[in-house]
């Protein structure tokens, strides 16, 4: 075996040549202090998120799952598989519950969400949200910590494939009534 080769913040992954697969990132040692997603045979290696991005991950979260109806449940940090071999974990998601093993079908997942960070921040406006789109997901939610008052978008699916917002916090406020009826309070 290769000696194992630095790729960023701590995280040893073993020498690898050309593009990786969804196999090869699914096979490497689980990780607790990084995430490591794959997007087109590229990973995207970032570093957990700090006490306030947890903290709004699990304050949204937790509202979505009070809210979610019966024929949804909300998670936090699931392997989402797209049929083109990518693999992206949202901070948390709204889905329709399937039988599902260490990977989970991006046709279940009606709301993908994430908290922007700055080791992320280009990936997630930019790169995610297309692939998101690109992979049909109906609802895209972006949350800012870095503003004075959090903001929150959501955005919804549009028939031209692109996703147009429906709703934008107020006052650290986000309401909304697609894909159910919801009011998330975020902390400051």
């Amino acid at each position: 075996m290769a000696a194992p080769a630095e790729a960023r913040s701590d995280v040893l992954l073993p020498a690898h040549e050309g593009p990786w697969t969804l196999e090869d990132v699914l096979a490497l040692p689980e990780e607790h202090s990084q995430r490591i997603e794959l997007v087109d045979g590229m990973l995207l290696v970032s570093p957990l998120g700090s006490y306030r991005h947890q903290r709004l991950v699990g304050r949204v979260f937790a509202t979505l799952d009070r809210a979610c109806p019966a024929e949804f449940e909300a998670t936090v940090e699931l392997n989402v598989a797209l049929s083109t071999g990518r693999l992206l974990i949202p901070d948390f998601t709204v889905v329709k519950p399937c039988d599902a093993d260490i990977t989970f079908p991006v046709s279940n997942l009606v709301l993908a969400g994430e908290v922007l960070s700055k080791s992320t921040r280009m990936n997630d406006l930019v790169l995610k949200r297309h692939v998101y789109a690109e992979a049909s997901v109906p609802y895209y939610l972006i949350i800012d910590p870095a503003k004075k008052v959090v903001e929150a978008t959501l955005l919804e699916l549009g028939d031209e494939g692109e996703y147009v917002e429906i709703a934008r916090s107020v006052n650290g406020v986000l309401t909304f009534d697609r894909p159910f009826p919801v009011t998330i309070e975020l902390p400051s």
